[in-house]
């Protein structure tokens, strides 16, 4: 089967596998790149845990990196594509560094600030908008982080169960 892929397809593929690299380091798997004539420029994922940094969100990590191998911070002609629907924060870098447009996988109901919750990018009342894609790989982008907090919630099973064993162990109770 040959399958073709847009153009927004592609690069968002590039952000998947992003994604990747953050879920194999145990951080939320979202990535992110940066496109500027036709070009990936900057590529970055979810840094929170490792770095032990709120703000080291992959959109914000490779706005950082496209600022810094461009070498101003207004990325005007650029595309950002990222796997998760930006938060308010991302959002808002997005929006500072003039990023032309942007284009997400999943919706982030609780905190997506591209439309889904609020759209913070193509609100008028700023002095810059970005142009928004929805949905692009939704399907692939979403199972990422449903598989990612799935195996997290499995996980956090597993180490409950084997504190309370060993509780029982050392007290010589079952706690039923």
């Amino acid at each position: 089967m040959d399958t073709q892929y847009t153009q927004d397809e592609l690069y968002m593929l590039e952000a998947i596998s992003e994604a990747k690299k953050a879920g194999e380091m145990g951080e939320v798997p979202i990535g992110a790149v940066i496109v500027l004539d036709g070009k990936i420029i900057a590529r970055a994922h979810n840094l929170r845990e490792t770095r032990q940094i709120s703000i080291a969100h992959a959109e914000v990590l490779a706005i950082e990196e496209a600022c810094r191998k461009l070498g101003t911070w207004r990325l005007e002609d650029a595309i950002l594509y990222v796997t998760l629907e930006p938060c308010p924060m991302c959002a808002g870098a997005i929006m500072l560094s003039r990023i032309k447009k942007t284009v997400y996988g999943a919706s982030d109901p609780k905190g997506g600030c591209a439309g889904t919750f609020m759209n913070i990018l193509e609100d008028e009342r700023f002095n810059h908008q970005s142009e928004v894609v929805v949905g692009v790989l939704e399907e692939q982008c979403g199972a990422l982080l449903s598989d990612f907090f799935r195996k997290l919630r499995e996980k956090k099973k597993i180490v409950k169960k084997q504190a309370k064993e060993e509780a029982e162990k050392h007290t010589g109770f079952d706690s039923q």
